[in-house]
C-alpha cells in the first residue's frame, strides 16, 4: 500500500507508524498498554485500510488517523481517544499557523520545514508560532521586500523573549540564520564559488584570508576538515551571540558582504591554531579545536576569534609595559601602546618608576612635572589610535599607593577639580603592599607617607618598587625615617576616602595586591611583577625596555643610525576561557580533555602570533605564558542549583578549580615532554615543587604530577588567568567570567532595535539561583575569589557590586577581606547607579 501525505507526497505504508501512534495516545494519559492489545488494534486498522484499498479508494494519512479514533472508541478507550483528538486538533492548528507564516516567504526554499523544526524543538505553549505570527502582523505592510519581511519576522521573535519565555532568543537565531545563509549563498554564487576550498582560494586572492592556510594544508586535508562541520551546532547559538558573530567576527569583503558562515569561521580558526602540528596528527587537532569552539565549550579571546585565519593575525589580548623614568623611555612606552592599540590589543602601563611632580631633573629642583602629564599623553593616544574606527584604544595606568602623585592620580576620572589634571579615557589602578592594608585595618587614624621613586633611588641607592613583602616594609620604613627624602604625609583614612570616592563615582581605580601577587609568582627566581594589565587578570614578570647604544654606521653608502635596545620583559598574554555552563564539570575525564585542548591551542598561538612589537615576541618565546580562564561561572552554579551565598558554593568551586588547574598543568607538562619546556623553567617554583607545596597540593595524585613536571618540564611559565569575557560570553550564551548576573532578563536598547539579555537556560528550576549581582552579599564573592585564587597562578577579573547602602566602612571592609582572603586583584567597583565601560579587548 502507498499512503498520500498532507503535502501530496506518496510514501509506502509502514505498520510501525500506526503502532507508534497508538502507543503515544496511551502514553499521553499514562494508561498501560499491553503489546497484544496494541498489535490487535494495529491489525484491525490495517484490515480496514486493505478493504478501502480494495474498493479503489485513495488512502490518505488523515484516513489512518480517523481509523485510529474509530478503533479507540470501539474498544472503549475514551480517555485515550479524547487525548488523540486534542492532539490532532493541536497539529492542525500548528499546521495552519505554519502555513500562514510560510505563505509570506514562499520565495525561500525549505522555510516551512524550518518552521516545522522550530515547532518540534520548542513544543511548550509559550513558544507557539501563533504568537510569532501575531507579532509579525503588527509590523507587516503590503509591498515589503523579502529582506524587510525577514527583518521584521526576526524582530518579532526577539521581542517575544521574556523571563517566562526566554528561548525565543534561540528561535530568533534560527530565523536570523535563514536570512544570513540566504545572503551568504547569494554572495558565493556571484563570486563563482562552489565549495570550501574554492572559497579559501577566493578569500586568499582577495587578501581576506591568510595565504598560510593554503600553503600549509593540502586540498585533500582542507576537504577532509570541511567534513568536520556540523551545521546542527548553529542551534546552540542564541540571537545575541549570532548578531555579535555576524557583525564583528565572520569575514566580510571590503564592501561589507559576509563571505564566511559561522561554522566556517570556527573551522578557519581551528585550521590556523593547528597549523604547525605534526602532519600525522594535525587534522585530529583541527577536529578537537573545531569541536571545542563550535560546541561553545571554549571561547578564544576576541583578537584570536577575530584575527585567526586572516593576513594580520594579531591574536593576543593583553600587553603590559614598565614605563622607565626617562624621556626616551616614556615616549617609547607611549609608542608601544599606540602600536599595540593599532592591532586591537589592550595595555597596562606601570608608572611607578616615573618621578613625581616637583622632583629634580639633572639636579634642577622642582623641575619634574610628575606622572599626570604623561598619563594624559597615554589618554590622548588611546583616543587617537582608535583601531580603524572600531573602538578607541584601551589602557590601564598603574601607580603605587606610596607614590607622591597618588592624590592627583586618584582624581584622574572624577568630575571635580582641575581639568588639566584629568584623563577620562584611561583606567587608573593602584598597587597596594600588605603593610598598607594592615595599617588600614589596624591603624586607620595613622599617617601614610608618599614619596618620589626617583628621590628614593638617588638617596638610598635602591628602587623601593623592586621589592615586596618584608623586604619592602623594611625599606619603606627606612625611607620614612630618612630625613633626606621629602614626604607628602596624609592620614590613611583620607587616602582610603579618595580611593573609595573614585571607585563609587567611576568604578576605578582597580586594585593590585602586589605582595600577594609576588609571593605566589612561580617565576620569582627571574623577576618581579609590578602591576597587571587592562583587565587585571595577568600577573607576569616585568622589566623596562632599556636603550643600550646608538651609533652611526654605513649602509649602502649612506650613514644610518643603529639603535641597540635591551628588550626587558614586555608582557603579552594569550587568553581562552572554559565555558563552565557548557561543560560537564562533574566528569573529570571530560574536563581534562577539554582543558587539554584549550591549553594546546593557547600554546600554539605563541608560535603562530603576529606580534606588533619585537619586545613582545622575545618575552613571549622566553616564558610562553598563556591565560586559561573561565566563563559561565554563575551559569554553572545555577545549573547545579547552588546558591551564590552558600558554603556549598565555596566548596564546589574549590573542587572544580583545583581539577581545572590539575588538568592545565598536566596538559602543559605533556606538551613540554613533546616540544620542550619554557626557557626559565630551571629554578622556578614549578621545577622545585614549591608551587605545589605552597598551595597544599600534597596528595598522591598531585605529588605524581609534581614529579612529572620536575622530570619533563613545563611548557608554559604561566597558565591560568580569568578574564572578564564580556563579548565572548555573549557568543557562548553564558554568563561573563566569574561574575554573577546583573539581571535575569532585560532588553538592551541597540541602535537597530532591542536585544534580549536572558540568564542562560533560565527555567523554573534554576530561577532563584540566578540572584542579581547587586543583591548578593559581596563577602561571598570575595571569599569565592580567594578560594579560586589558590588554583590560579595569575589573577582574576573580579568585580564588586555595591548599592547606595554601602558605607565607607563597608566598602573598606571588602577591600580588606579581599586582601586577607588572598585575592590578587579587584577589577571594577560597580555601583548600582554607575555604568562603566566593559573591557572588550581582553574578552575571552
Amino acid at each position: 500500500m502507498n499512503i498520500t501525505k498532507r503535502t501530496g507526497l506518496v510514501e509506502p505504508y509502514r505498520r510501525a507508524k500506526i503502532s507508534r501512534v497508538i502507543e503515544l495516545a496511551f502514553a499521553s494519559v499514562d494508561s498501560p498498554l499491553a503489546d497484544e492489545e496494541r498489535d490487535a488494534m494495529t491489525l484491525a486498522i490495517e484490515e480496514e485500510l486493505l478493504r478501502e484499498k480494495g474498493a479503489g479508494q485513495p488512502l490518505h494519512v488523515e484516513d489512518i488517523q480517523d481509523l485510529v479514533e474509530k478503533t479507540l472508541i470501539e474498544r472503549n478507550y475514551y480517555k485515550e481517544v479524547k487525548s488523540f483528538i486534542l492532539y490532532r486538533e493541536d497539529r492542525k492548528r500548528k499546521r495552519r499557523v505554519r502555513n500562514r507564516i510560510a505563505g509570506d516567504f514562499s520565495e525561500l526554499v525549505g522555510f516551512e520545514q524550518a518552521l516545522k523544526e522550530i515547532q518540534r524543538d520548542f513544543p511548550d505553549p509559550p513558544y507557539g508560532l501563533d504568537y510569532l505570527d501575531m507579532k509579525f502582523r503588527s509590523f507587516y505592510k503590503a509591498g515589503m521586500t523579502l529582506k524587510e519581511r525577514l527583518h521584521f519576522l526576526i524582530k518579532a521573535a526577539v521581542e517575544l523573549a521574556t523571563s517566562e519565555a526566554p528561548r525565543w532568543e534561540f528561535i530568533a537565531a534560527r530565523l536570523y540564520f535563514i536570512d544570513f545563509d540566504r545572503q551568504l549563498a547569494q554572495h558565493m554564487k556571484s563570486f563563482g564559488v562552489d565549495n570550501f576550498y574554492e572559497k579559501l582560494e577566493y578569500l586568499t586572492d582577495q587578501g581576506l584570508y591568510g595565504s598560510y592556510i593554503l600553503q600549509q594544508y593540502s586540498r585533500e586535508e582542507i576537504e577532509r576538515a570541511y567534513g568536520f562541520i556540523d551545521p546542527a551546532r548553529n542551534k546552540k547559538i542564541n540571537y545575541s551571540g549570532l548578531d555579535l558573530l555576524i557583525k564583528r567576527y565572520v569575514i566580510r569583503t571590503h564592501s561589507g558582504e559576509p563571505v564566511e558562515s559561522v561554522q566556517e569561521m570556527f573551522l578557519g580558526i581551528a585550521l590556523h591554531l593547528a597549523m604547525n602540528e605534526q602532519p600525522e596528527a594535525r587534522l585530529d587537532w583541527v577536529r578537537r579545536f573545531y569541536d571545542m569552539l563550535s560546541q561553545l565549550q571554549v571561547t578564544m579571546a576576541t583578537p584570536t576569534m577575530a584575527n585567526a585565519r586572516k593576513p594580520h593575525h594579531q591574536l593576543s589580548s593583553c600587553f603590559i609595559d614598565t614605563v622607565p623614568d626617562s624621556l626616551d623611555g616614556i615616549y617609547r612606552s607611549i609608542d608601544n601602546f599606540a602600536k599595540v592599540s593599532k592591532f586591537g590589543g589592550g595595555m597596562g602601563l606601570y608608572f611607578g618608576k616615573v618621578r613625581a611632580r616637583g622632583s629634580s631633573i639633572r639636579g634642577f629642583e622642582g623641575a619634574a612635572g610628575g606622572v599626570i602629564r604623561w598619563i594624559r599623553l597615554a589618554n590622548d593616544t588611546a583616543v587617537a589610535v582608535d583601531q580603524l574606527g572600531v573602538r578607541q584604544g584601551a589602557v590601564a595606568v598603574y601607580l603605587d599607593v606610596w607614590h607622591k602623585d597618588l592624590p592627583e592620580f586618584l582624581g584622574l576620572r572624577t568630575n571635580n577639580g582641575d581639568d588639566r589634571l584629568k584623563a577620562h579615557d584611561v583606567f587608573p589602578a593602584v598597587c597596594y603592599p600588605d603593610y598598607f592594608w594592615e595599617q588600614a585595618r589596624d591603624n586607620i587614624e595613622g599617617d601614610w607617607y608618599l614619596m618620589c621613586p626617583h628621590e628614593i633611588q638617588s638617596v638610598k641607592g635602591y628602587a623601593l618598587e623592586d621589592s615586596y613583602g618584608d623586604e619592602w616594609r623594611e625599606k619603606y620604613l627606612d625611607c620614612v625615617a630618612d630625613h633626606r627624602i621629602s614626604k607628602r604625609i596624609l592620614p590613611i583614612k583620607d587616602i582610603i576616602r579618595l580611593i573609595i570616592k573614585s571607585s563609587v563615582e567611576t568604578g576605578t581605580p582597580f586594585a593590585f595586591n602586589r605582595d600577594t601577587v609576588n609571593r605566589a609568582n612561580p617565576n620569582k627566581h627571574k623577576g618581579m611583577i609590578y602591576c597587571s594589565n587592562l583587565c587585571t587578570e595577568i600577573a607576569q614578570n616585568m622589566s623596562a625596555i632599556a636603550l643600550q647604544d646608538q651609533r652611526v654606521e654605513s649602509l649602502d653608502g649612506e650613514d644610518v643610525v643603529v639603535t641597540v635596545t635591551k628588550p626587558g620583559e614586555f608582557v603579552v598574554c594569550n587568553l581562552a576561557s572554559l565555558s563552565l555552563g557548557h561543560i560537564d564539570v562533574d566528569d573529570d575525564a571530560a574536563l581534562q580533555y577539554i582543558t587539554e585542548s584549550a591549553v594546546r591551542a593557547l600554546d600554539n598561538i605563541i608560535d603562530l602570533n603576529f606580534f606588533p612589537l619585537p619586545y613582545a615576541k622575545i618575552n613571549n618565546r622566553k616564558y610562553r605564558p598563556v591565560g586559561l580562564g573561565v566563563s559561565g561561572y554563575h551559569h554553572m552554579l545555577a545549573k547545579h542549583q547552588i546558591a551564590w551565598e552558600s558554603d556549598a558554593h565555596l566548596q564546589f568551586v574549590d573542587d572544580v578549580f583545583e581539577r581545572i588547574n590539575y588538568a592545565a598543568i598536566s596538559a602543559s607538562a605533556t606538551i613540554a615532554a613533546e616540544k620542550g619546556a619554557y626557557t626559565y623553567f630551571e629554578g622556578s617554583d614549578w621545577q622545585t615543587g614549591a608551587y605545589f607545596s605552597q598551595r597544599g597540593y600534597t596528595d598522591e595524585r598531585w605529588q605524581a604530577l609534581a614529579d612529572k613536571v620536575a622530570t619533563t618540564g613545563l611548557r608554559n611559565a604561566y597558565l591560568m588567568a580569568v578574564a572578564p569575557t564580556s563579548s565572548t560570553s555573549i557568543i557562548a550564551a553564558t554568563t561573563a567570567g566569574v561574575d554573577p548576573i546583573m539581571n535575569r532578563f532585560f532588553l538592551e536598547e541597540k541602535k537597530d532595535g532591542l536585544m534580549p539579555r536572558v540568564a542562560p537556560e533560565l527555567s523554573e528550576a534554576n530561577f532563584w539561583f540566578y540572584k542579581n549581582a547587586h543583591l548578593i552579599d559581596q563577602s561571598y564573592s570575595v571569599k569565592a575569589s580567594g578560594i579560586r585564587q589558590r588554583h590560579i597562578d595569575q589573577a582574576q577579573s573580579m568585580n564588586l557590586y555595591i548599592t547606595n547602602d554601602y558605607t565607607f566602612r563597608k566598602v573598606l571592609g571588602l577591600y580588606i577581606l579581599a586582601w586577607e582572603s588572598g585575592v590578587k586583584t579587584i577589577y571594577y567597583i560597580r555601583s548600582k547607579s554607575l555604568e562603566v565601560e566593559e573591557c572588550e579587548v581582553c574578552s575571552s
